[in-house]
C-alpha cells in the first residue's frame, strides 16, 4: 500500500484527528500562498466531511454544486443544500449539461460513431474538474479532493476527473473512518446513511458497481483480508487493474533502450 496507514480514527480520538487534519489543511494552503479552497459538492458523505473539516479549521472554502441538467432537483442536490443551509457555506451552482452535451456531440460528429457508456459517463467528472480548477484559479485557491483510502486503492475514480486535486485530506482514511468523522462534524443523517454513489447515472451505487461493500474493503485495508477469499480476489484484481491511476505517467528518459551504445 502506498504510504502505509499507521493510524485509525475512532470515537475516542476523532476530535484529535479533526484538529490534526485542520492544521494540515491550513499549513498546506499557507505554504502555497493560497487564499482558500474550492470543493465540488455532490451531497455525498466524503465531500460533506471535507467541507466541514475546512470550516472547523477556519479555512475559507467555496462549495460548487455541478449538476447535469435533469439532476438539478434530485436528492443529491437536496442533501447538498441541507448541509449548506445548516452550516452557512459559501456556495455556487454550475450546470454542466450543455458543456457535456457539446463534447459528446463533437466527438460523435468527428469519429462518426457513438460513444461507449463508460467513456460518455466519464465526461461529467472531467468537466466538473475543469470547472473547479477554473473557479479555483480565479480565486487563488486550491481544489480539494475527496477520495477516501478505499476508493484510492481500488482506483474507483475517474482519471483526470474526480481523481484530480491539489490536496486530499481523506486519502489515508477508510470509509468507516469517514463515517466517524461525519458523525462528529454534524453532517446530516440523510447524508451519512444514504448509499454511496459516484453520481454517474441515476440509481447508480458504488457497492453495486464494485461487487462488494465498503465494510469488506475496510476490513481488507486494515486486516489484509475481507474475511472472504472470493471478495479478496475481486479487490486484488481491481487494485492491480487500476494501479496506473496512482502513479505519475511514465516518461521516456533515454536510459531504457537496449542495444544502443552498448
Amino acid at each position: 500500500m502506498e504510504n502505509k496507514k499507521n493510524f485509525f480514527i475512532d470515537d475516542q480520538n476523532v476530535h484529535h484527528y479533526i484538529m490534526q487534519i485542520g492544521d494540515w489543511l491550513r499549513d498546506r494552503l499557507q505554504e502555497a500562498n493560497r487564499e482558500g479552497a474550492v470543493l465540488g459538492m455532490s451531497g455525498g458523505i466524503d465531500c460533506s466531511v471535507v467541507a466541514r473539516l475546512c470550516q472547523s479549521a477556519g479555512v475559507d472554502v467555496k462549495l460548487v454544486m455541478l449538476p447535469d441538467g435533469a439532476s438539478m432537483n434530485n436528492n443529491s442536490m437536496r442533501d447538498a443544500m441541507e448541509l449548506i443551509n445548516k452550516f452557512g457555506f459559501d456556495h455556487t451552482t454550475v450546470d454542466i449539461k450543455d458543456a457535456c452535451d457539446a463534447i459528446e456531440k463533437s466527438i460523435i460528429q468527428s469519429t462518426g460513431k457513438p460513444m461507449g457508456d463508460l467513456s460518455r459517463s466519464n465526461i461529467r467528472p472531467r468537466v466538473r474538474m475543469t470547472t473547479l480548477y477554473s473557479i479555483a484559479q480565479d480565486e487563488h485557491a486550491f481544489v480539494l479532493g475527496t477520495g477516501n483510502l478505499d476508493e484510492r486503492l481500488l482506483g474507483y475514480f475517474t482519471k483526470h476527473g474526480d481523481g484530480a486535486h491539489d490536496l486530499n485530506p481523506l486519502a489515508m482514511i477508510t470509509k468507516g473512518e469517514v463515517r466517524t468523522l461525519a458523525k462528529h462534524l454534524g453532517v446530516p443523517e440523510a447524508i451519512i446513511n444514504k448509499a454511496p454513489s459516484a453520481g454517474l447515472e441515476e440509481g447508480q451505487t458504488d457497492e453495486a458497481d464494485l461487487g462488494f461493500t465498503y465494510n469488506a474493503m475496510d476490513a481488507f485495508v486494515l486486516n489484509g483480508t475481507s474475511g472472504d477469499p472470493a471478495i479478496d480476489q475481486k479487490i486484488n484484481a481491481r487494485i492491480q487493474m487500476s494501479g496506473h491511476k496512482l502513479v505519475a505517467p511514465p516518461m521516456f528518459n533515454g536510459l531504457q533502450c537496449k542495444g544502443i551504445n552498448g
